[in-house]
């Protein structure tokens, strides 16, 4: 994207003119290069107002952090910026609330988290990794197949939804014919600021958030259920392990929820994000089809560009500073990592898609001790899909304009239409 001369030079912009990268709305139409540019070089630490929209209540405010240098300072620093104390997305959560969201390990802090985190690291290993990636490969290939036979197509429909829930079923243990639940709980976890997903009243009509404890019930006691069963009859799953180990039945249902939500839609985000990129981008997909840059590096350049999530929150727990501005204790600090992954400082012409980039250290996983535990398995998934679409097609490109989800936290793709060429067709 080309930056207008408006968004160069000049002092630090004032209170009145600091761009809103608040509303979900926004990123209906992408990622707002523009505002985060004109923050990065001018307010790389701006407040932000927190207005009533699509229905959810207004907020406190907040400090929106938009340089990649700032932001990583911010997620490694959970001694001053923390995940516990008013939880990680913008929104408040009703204090009532509070001590239940705190149970997730996302919502807590060292040492408390590292404890959780060691438990559940231990579900991943080599072995099951491996079988993970031929389950995910075969996959990858049927789902193609039937893309490349209808020719042109939703690859969210055709094929990316259902590649990241089966293989999350796969490797939490679910059995398929439960994914619907798995689909409809991620749903209202996380698509909860779209207008595609009604959100639930209370009885005097404010939305319900979607992480209380009235509204995971259901998911809750699915996992104690699921637990139980890999309890008396264990199998090569995480929730096998997780059954067996020392978490209580609280941290359990946590996790449950967290692979669940997390695992999904990470993916699920991320996949069709890329392939989009790919169609947007002719040359460097030539690149990728002709074997002219590692699948990996493309992966993660693709991530970059594209990062399943766009932002995350920490609450400041003592008084300090962030890039000259005074943080003061309680108050709500967000990291950007859509604007961190686009910083020039960082990364040189950073809006050109360069799928050889390297050094690459984009915070698409975020940085930190909450670095995604699953950025391992996200990438396994999606270097398959990449490299199984190179030998089902010649070539993709847009068939229609993709539609996005209305969000300020999850970079979601609803709709992304595209024609496959034949396998002997290369891209134009």
């Amino acid at each position: 994207m080309e930056t207008s001369s408006a968004l160069t030079g000049g002092a630090v912009a004032e209170p009145s003119e600091v761009p809103d990268v608040f509303d979900p709305r926004i990123y209906a139409t992408g990622i707002p290069h523009d505002r985060f540019r004109l923050l990065r070089d001018h307010a790389p630490v701006a407040w932000q107002e927190e207005p009533e929209i699509l229905g959810w209540p207004a907020g406190s405010g907040f400090w929106a952090v938009t340089r990649h240098a700032d932001v990583v300072r911010v997620l490694k620093d959970s001694g001053t910026y923390s995940s516990c104390l008013g939880a990680t997305q913008i929104r408040d959560p009703d204090p009532a609330d509070l001590p239940f969201i705190r149970r997730m390990m996302l919502n807590q802090d060292p040492p408390a988290h590292g404890r959780l985190r060691r438990l559940v690291s231990r579900a991943f290993t080599p072995g099951r990794i491996e079988r993970f990636e031929a389950t995910a490969r075969k996959r990858a290939r049927q789902l193609l197949a039937g893309a490349v036979d209808a020719g042109e197509v939703d690859l969210v429909r055709a094929v990316t939804d259902d590649y990241a829930l089966l293989n999350l079923t796969d490797l939490l243990g679910v059995p398929a014919s439960d994914r619907g639940l798995l689909h409809a709980w991620t749903e209202r976890v996380i698509a909860y600021q779209d207008p595609d997903e009604p959100p639930v009243l209370d009885e005097r009509g404010r939305p319900v958030n979607p992480r209380s404890p009235a509204m995971l019930a259901e998911m809750f006691g699915y996992a104690q259920e699921l637990a139980a069963h890999k309890r008396a009859r264990p199998a090569d799953d995480v929730m096998s392990v997780l059954a067996g180990s020392a978490l209580a039945d609280a941290e359990l249902e946590m996790f449950f929820f967290l692979l669940t939500v997390a695992g999904n839609d990470t993916v699920r985000a991320a996949a069709p994000g890329g392939l989009l990129a790919l169609a947007e981008h002719p040359r460097e997909q030539r690149r990728l089809w002709r074997g002219e840059v590692d699948t990996g590096t493309a992966v993660d350049e693709l991530l970059r560009v594209h990062p399943p999530v766009l932002s995350f929150r920490r609450t400041a727990a003592t008084d300090t500073e962030l890039a000259g501005r005074p943080i003061r204790r309680g108050d709500k600090v967000v990291v950007f990592h859509a604007s961190a992954n686009h910083d020039e400082r960082v990364f040189p012409d950073p809006h050109r898609l360069d799928l050889g980039r390297g050094p690459n250290p984009h915070v698409s996983f975020g940085d930190g001790p909450h670095v995604c535990l699953g950025a391992h398995f996200a990438r396994l998934q999606l270097r398959v899909l990449h490299d199984e679409l190179r030998r089902a097609c010649g070539g993709l490109e847009l068939a229609g304009p993709p539609r996005r989800l209305v969000s300020n936290f999850i970079n979601g793709v609803k709709s992304l239409p595209v024609r496959l060429r034949e396998p002997s067709a290369p891209p134009a």
